[in-house]
């Protein structure tokens, strides 16, 4: 595997996403599985619309110094990499239509073709109390993704997990995730101030 190639594709996706609003500044994360026991990812004070090689780090599976140089999220990416044999890539996302719409709905449920035809319909997992959310993060979300056999998961008013053995793949269906969310926000901002 060339790992400088890959960082070329992670820094591309990532760029891409930022311009999409789906990353902030220092929000998000973005991993690639390297070898059995390794991931690269995004380091804490990654810039995502600058997203270089200096802004990517490779970890072992065993925590080590480099650990506290690696985005908050590594210890979700590590549980899901772990558990899930199919995880290549792992996006963390707050696309804006998605999170929003997350707030007052439990499911997604596309009304546009290729919602519908792509990723079909979505629960909305509620995390209950954020205060305690990312201790109970890195064991939760993996377990989720795991035990209902998705590779998309949408948690209300925090964002999305994705996972997937295509790096394009995974940014297809969350691209087709938010353009969904926000075709069903404007249908029902419609229905609300319509004339009858």
């Amino acid at each position: 595997m060339n790992k400088d190639n890959l960082k070329k594709q992670l820094s591309s996706l990532a760029l891409s996403m930022f311009r999409k609003d789906f990353f902030g500044i220092y929000h998000g994360s973005l991993s690639a599985k390297t070898e059995t026991n390794r991931f690269i990812i995004n380091t804490r004070d990654a810039v995502f619309d600058a997203l270089n090689e200096h802004n990517l780090i490779e970890l072992y599976y065993k925590k080590d110094y480099r650990w506290n140089q690696a985005s908050i999220d590594a210890s979700i990416h590590y549980s899901i990499y772990s558990q899930i044999s199919d995880a290549k890539f792992i996006s963390f996302t707050m696309p804006p239509f998605t999170t929003a719409y997350s707030l007052d709905h439990n499911m997604i449920i596309p009304k546009d073709y290729f919602g519908y035809k792509e990723i079909g319909s979505i629960s909305i997992i509620n995390p209950k109390k954020f205060d305690d959310w990312y201790d109970r993060a890195k064991s939760e979300i993996a377990y989720y993704l795991q035990t209902n056999n998705t590779d998309i998961m949408v948690i209300k008013g925090y964002g999305v997990y994705s996972f997937n053995r295509d790096l394009n793949e995974m940014a297809k269906k969350l691209a087709i995730l938010e353009k969904s969310c926000r075709l069903l926000m404007l249908d029902s901002y419609n229905h609300d101030y319509s004339i009858e």
